[in-house]
């Protein structure tokens, strides 16, 4: 059977975007997905779908659709510039993490340092990378065991490291020691309700609430 090719008709029309999509198809034979197995070029070939969408130029699809040969490939930047031209090869060079910085933290602030000053068009690209990272994360939570979280009574507190749960339904809560007793006492020690009459700063509250006394017989 022959192999199936993922290249779109709509980049028939864009020679750039073409080439950089079977090169890319290419270089990441044999690599999976890790959201959900499936081959990697999902991924470009999304993100040259994004950018083709959102209007960007033929140079910009392309350099989207090698985004990742040197970050997870062996391609190198000079292998780029040959095939692809200096325009498109500094865009992926642009949005490619440094591989020399350990810190994960470090290596990512220097990514989104140099995407700036790289300009709009990596910019475009390196967003285009994140929605498409967005959309595998999806998928990846969808494919997670489901985990029941435990329920807990309105009233119950619930500790930092344990908590006792109990049943979803209010009936089967256990009723609280405090809430009879100790609400009658603290009841008691308030004393009498206020009549609604009762003045406060000098003025009635049936004035405050906007009610006007009745005149005197």
């Amino acid at each position: 059977m022959a192999r199936r090719r993922r290249i779109p008709d709509w980049s028939q029309r864009l020679p750039n975007t073409r080439e950089a999509l079977t090169y890319a198809e290419r270089q990441h034979a044999g690599q999976r997905r890790a959201a959900d197995g499936a081959p990697f070029i999902v991924h470009p070939l999304e993100v040259a779908h994004l950018l083709y969408h959102a209007g960007a130029p033929d140079h910009v699809i392309a350099a989207g659709a090698l985004h990742d040969t040197i970050e997870k490939t062996d391609t190198t930047a000079p292998d780029l510039t040959a095939r692809f031209g200096l325009r498109i090869a500094t865009i992926v060079l642009a949005v490619s993490e440094d591989q020399r910085i350990s810190g994960y933290a470090e290596r990512k602030a220097a990514l989104r340092d140099q995407v700036a000053r790289a300009g709009d068009d990596a910019l475009i690209v390196l967003a285009a990378d994140k929605i498409s990272k967005v959309r595998e994360l999806k998928l990846e939570i969808a494919q997670r065991p489901a985990r029941t979280a435990p329920v807990f009574c309105s009233w119950e507190r619930r500790p930092r490291t344990t908590a006792t749960a109990c049943d979803s339904s209010r009936s089967s809560c256990p009723t609280p020691r405090w809430s009879r007793r100790s609400g009658q006492a603290r009841e008691a020690a308030a004393g009498p309700k206020r009549p609604a009459a009762t003045r406060w700063h000098g003025r009635r509250e049936s004035d405050l609430l906007g009610s006007r006394p009745e005149s005197p017989g």
